[in-house]
């Protein structure tokens, strides 16, 4: 008797309280019982993720033991044989691989020397991808511009130069086509190479790396990444009426492709085990600093975020199944791999969430998909409140889910303070230490919590619908 008592209780306090407000078609569609299981589960994952130590320590011994994981790199294989092993102690079901081709780039060794008008090393990153000059290297001089409308006005004073963008920051779409496109418009005008000052706000002499694209019409050169404060330096020289020379070396080469794999775990769905909600991040990173916020931390907020709902011995209706897509960086082979090898099972995936924007202090979820999963993602949202979780906005998704997502499984990701996130993006500086403790668990109770809802959601979720 008493604890049916203290059962309307809960219902009486949790779905009564204005501190959870719902929809109210949602409440058409969930008891008041289960809302208030909701809720209460809801709280117990919460402490449960605040508290905890593992997943924080983890994302330290991936960044600090296998360090920076470029595909064909034995770290990055390494880290994925630890992860496994480590998915199947956790107790998670059908834990496994899936084998992916994928490119075989490397940077070998590379140096950007002024020669004139006095001598300096700076520092430089080859982008994902580029072509490497012959052992000794090239000198030319230097044209900079500041977009590729002035490169076209000034093409015939590029042909045997070094292209300079030097294109201060914007935003990441709107800045990153000089860094994909540059040595391609470069390479049109005649430029034996071509530099891109690094896509990022800020620098403290960290060049920014990244992928870049060629056209097979096109002559390919070298291209490669600087300092913003080197490019502002080669720009006030321009602008004085100095031209500055450089002496460039990159021993960058792209080997055949070689296999690496996706990582796969599931926690089965206890009533409806064929529904299928996805989770997960990249597994791979680029050569430098240690990848950590991108992705090592967005991996591990995702392992954790279901290991939570392990470790309460929770068992929602549905089926989570973690995925580490590999070659996020330079190629999206991961993507295209678990889209192609899972093609039957689309029309059983509910939801895909892909963590991909850093570790911060999380905010809210972005969200495309129907207003029917809408709603129930609103719900979700209305639990976290108590690690600042409270914005639901339109445009959730990501690199690896986007195949899904073109298939119609709705996506959603969790928004997070990133404001510094470009800082330390593809670049040396992208280290465990940037990523605080208190973030890091926000965020897996966050995924938890979110995760818990849909998953267990007593009604039929309606999916693959037009997105809004």
């Amino acid at each position: 008797m008493r604890r049916r008592v203290l059962f309307l209780l809960l219902i009486t306090i949790f779905f009564g309280s204005s501190a959870y407000p719902q929809p109210s078609s949602f409440q058409n569609r969930i008891d008041p019982g289960n809302t208030a299981r909701s809720h209460a589960y809801s709280e117990k994952i919460i402490s449960h993720c605040l508290h905890d130590t593992i997943g924080y320590n983890r994302v330290a011994y991936v960044c600090d033991t296998f360090g920076p994981r470029l595909c064909g790199s034995s770290n990055l294989e390494s880290a994925i044989d630890w992860i496994l092993e480590k998915l199947r102690a956790d107790g998670f079901q059908n834990v496994h691989s899936e084998p992916v081709a994928v490119p075989n780039w490397h940077r070998g060794k590379e140096s950007l020397q002024l020669v004139f008008p006095r001598s300096e090393s700076l520092q430089i990153l080859g982008l994902g991808g580029s072509v490497g000059t012959s052992n000794t290297g090239l000198k030319a001089d230097v044209l900079v511009v500041s977009n590729f409308e002035e490169l076209q006005k000034k093409s015939e004073a590029a042909a045997g130069k070094i292209v300079l963008y030097d294109v201060p920051f914007t935003t990441y779409s709107e800045t990153v086509q000089y860094r994909t496109r540059g040595a391609v418009e470069a390479a049109k005008a005649g430029a034996v190479a071509s530099l891109v000052r690094s896509v990022s706000p800020l620098s403290l002499q960290t060049p920014h790396t990244g992928a870049t694209r060629y056209d097979s019409c096109v002559t390919t050169i070298p291209h490669a990444a600087i300092t913003l404060e080197a490019s502002a330096m080669l720009k006030r020289m321009q602008e004085s009426g100095v031209v500055p020379r450089l002496h460039l070396t990159m021993g960058a080469k792209t080997l055949p492709d070689v296999l690496s794999r996706n990582i796969i775990a599931e926690l089965k769905g206890s009533d409806i085990p064929e529904e299928i909600i996805v989770i997960g991040g990249h597994i791979d990173s680029w050569d430098v600093g240690q990848g950590a916020h991108d992705d090592a931390g967005g991996c591990v907020v995702s392992w954790q975020a279901i290991k939570a709902l392990i470790d309460l011995d929770l068992h929602p209706r549905r089926t989570i199944r973690l995925v580490f897509w590999t070659n996020e960086e330079n190629g999206l082979r991961g993507a295209k791999a678990y889209f192609e090898q899972h093609i039957d099972e689309m029309d059983h995936h509910i939801l895909a969430i892909e963590n991909d924007a850093g570790i911060f202090a999380p905010t809210g979820f972005a969200f495309s998909g129907n207003d029917s999963l809408r709603e129930i993602v609103r719900y979700a949202i209305s639990l976290l409140s108590g690690v600042g979780v409270t914005e639901l906005s339109n445009g959730g998704g990501g690199a690896d889910i986007g195949n899904l997502m073109n298939a119609g499984v709705a996506g959603l990701s969790l928004t997070v303070d990133n404001s510094k996130y470009l800082w330390y993006h593809h670049s040396p500086a992208d280290t465990f230490d940037k990523i605080d403790n208190r973030d890091f668990n926000k965020c897996t109770a966050a995924l938890a919590v979110m995760l818990y809802v849909l998953s267990d959601f007593p009604g039929d979720i309606v999916h693959q619908e037009t997105f809004k």
